[in-house]
């Protein structure tokens, strides 16, 4: 007995310090070909992605529905690979869904003979509108965060301008030194200033990003950039009225949310607290009242 626990031991010990070598080979590949410009397993795979999201019926996919292109692009997912991504995931993800289907329909439903096409079907379209679903969801909480970005887009554009900056020069520090502090609409000014350094105009290239992004503050905000571009100056006070007028749209949400936050709390009151101050405080008639009648 000992000595087959003994060799056991023995064989778990080599099988850990084989795993430990394999390991350390694989790793040592790995950095090795990263260091020659050669694939590793993720590069592989993100191009196996690409390859299939830019198949002919991917494309067709992409191309067929006008929105899903503006929600990528409201997104920011503007280049090729991520545009590829997506459209794999949206080839990709319903035949995952139809497999799914299929196996739940074999696993449970293989007696009944109406829900051999029902349960695939069923599963094919969602897995078809889901990929949809979670990119207008993710296309409308980047906007939110617009929203929340130029309340304080506003406040950094006045201060440089009233430092004597112009609105390109402007627009170019918030591009470069607000990253961590406006991470969404610094992007969006750098991708504009890149196109005006290839020599498209400011102006149309902000109206275009507005009507992409299609957030009203931030197009209002576009609106006197153009203003000031325009004229080369007067628009300061336009500025602070813009401020003015989203401050008092921040606080009338806050108050409405706040209102609605009210609500919930007297249903939650009214559905926990109500029953056990009513056992409290009717609790000693009602067991005296009961002592009475049983007397």
């Amino acid at each position: 007995m000992a000595l087959m626990l003994s060799a056991v031991m023995f064989f778990a010990a080599f099988v850990l310090l084989l795993s430990q070598f394999l390991r350390q080979r694989r790793r040592q590949r790995l950095v090795s070909q990263r260091l020659q410009g050669q694939l590793t397993g993720d590069d592989r795979l993100g191009n196996w992605l690409q390859e299939v999201g830019s198949s002919s019926l991917a494309q067709r996919l992409l191309n067929f529905d006008g929105e899903t292109r503006l929600l990528l692009d409201r997104l920011g997912w503007r280049r090729s690979r991520q545009r590829a991504l997506f459209a794999a995931c949206q080839v990709g993800v319903p035949v995952l869904a139809l497999g799914v289907g299929v196996l739940v329909e074999k696993t449970f439903y293989h007696d009944h003979q109406s829900a051999w096409l029902v349960v695939p079907l069923c599963a094919l379209g969602i897995g078809y509108l889901l990929p949809k679903r979670l990119l207008a969801w993710a296309a409308a909480r980047r906007q939110q965060q617009i929203v929340r970005e130029v309340a304080t887009f506003i406040p950094l554009l006045r201060i440089l301008f009233e430092s004597g900056l112009a609105v390109e020069q402007g627009l170019r520090v918030l591009s470069q030194e607000s990253r961590h502090l406006l991470p969404v609409l610094s992007e969006e000014l750098r991708l504009i200033l890149l196109r005006v350094d290839s020599g498209l105009a400011l102006a149309p290239e902000l109206e275009k990003t507005a009507q992409t992004l299609a957030v009203d503050e931030f197009s209002d905000t576009c609106v006197i950039l153009q203003q000031l571009l325009a004229q080369g100056g007067g628009a300061m006070k336009s500025l602070l009225a813009l401020k003015q007028l989203l401050d008092d749209r921040r606080l009338t949400r806050m108050q409405e949310r706040i209102s609605k936050m009210s609500g919930k709390m007297s249903m939650v009151m009214m559905v926990f607290l109500f029953p056990a101050l009513l056992i409290v405080l009717a609790g000693p008639g009602f067991t005296a009242l009961a002592k009475a009648m049983g007397s």
